[in-house]
């Protein structure tokens, strides 16, 4: 059995909070500066270019990317022939907790009826699967409330089909419009129950 120092996991998660809401992807980057080469709006292609000024900025490491810094969800591959000393969640709690403090992240979570905020960012959101092995790897997402507030689910009739699926999709982004935050990435999972299918449609960042 490897036992996993919970200070590793807790400076890992600390890291990624920050990076993930300081640096835009590389791969995003290039999609939008594509995006902005065959834009033919005077006024989208405006757009793109603050998007990729913002970007800039942000990777400078003084502000981050969005002022909603998120709420960080935390998707656990934790091997069967491993632990964490001390306990996984809380090693990636005061991840979170650490990373907002010294990323100056502004602190989301709340109470959902009180609003009482937390002060810390934490809780995370933390989903664990175990696999086989002696490995930890996280993928860890800072999900804002510009992403959160045009989730959409839907049960659909076996006779919908992939067309179903098609158009359900599209109307959720019609529907949206401009009110989520760029760049924007669209994640569609489909299968097992409610919560399975949200997953499935969540992009994250990768880390071990």
């Amino acid at each position: 059995m490897r036992t996993i120092p919970a200070e590793d996991v807790t400076r890992a998660v600390a890291e990624a909070a920050i990076d993930i809401n300081y640096h835009l992807g590389p791969e995003m980057v290039e999609a939008i500066e594509r995006a902005r080469e065959i834009e033919p709006s005077p006024v989208a292609r405006d757009v793109l270019d603050q998007v990729l000024e913002n970007a800039r900025i942000a990777a400078e490491g003084t502000f981050p990317l969005c002022q909603d810094t998120g709420l960080m969800v935390a998707f656990v591959e934790l091997g069967e022939q491993a632990r964490v000393a001390g306990g996984l969640n809380a090693a990636v709690t005061e991840g979170v907790r650490r990373g907002a403090e010294e990323g100056y992240l502004r602190r989301t979570v709340c109470d959902p009826f009180s609003r009482e905020n937390t002060g810390d960012n934490t809780p995370a959101v933390i989903h664990v699967d175990l696999v086989p092995g002696d490995g930890l790897a996280i993928d860890l997402l800072a999900k804002g409330g510009g992403s959160e507030n045009m989730s959409r689910a839907a049960m659909l009739t076996p006779a919908a089909g992939i067309e179903g699926v098609v158009e359900f999709a599209v109307e959720t982004v019609r529907a949206g419009g401009v009110n989520a935050c760029p760049p924007l990435l669209l994640g569609v999972g489909v299968g097992g129950d409610l919560e399975m299918a949200a997953k499935l449609g969540i992009c994250t960042k990768h880390f071990t």
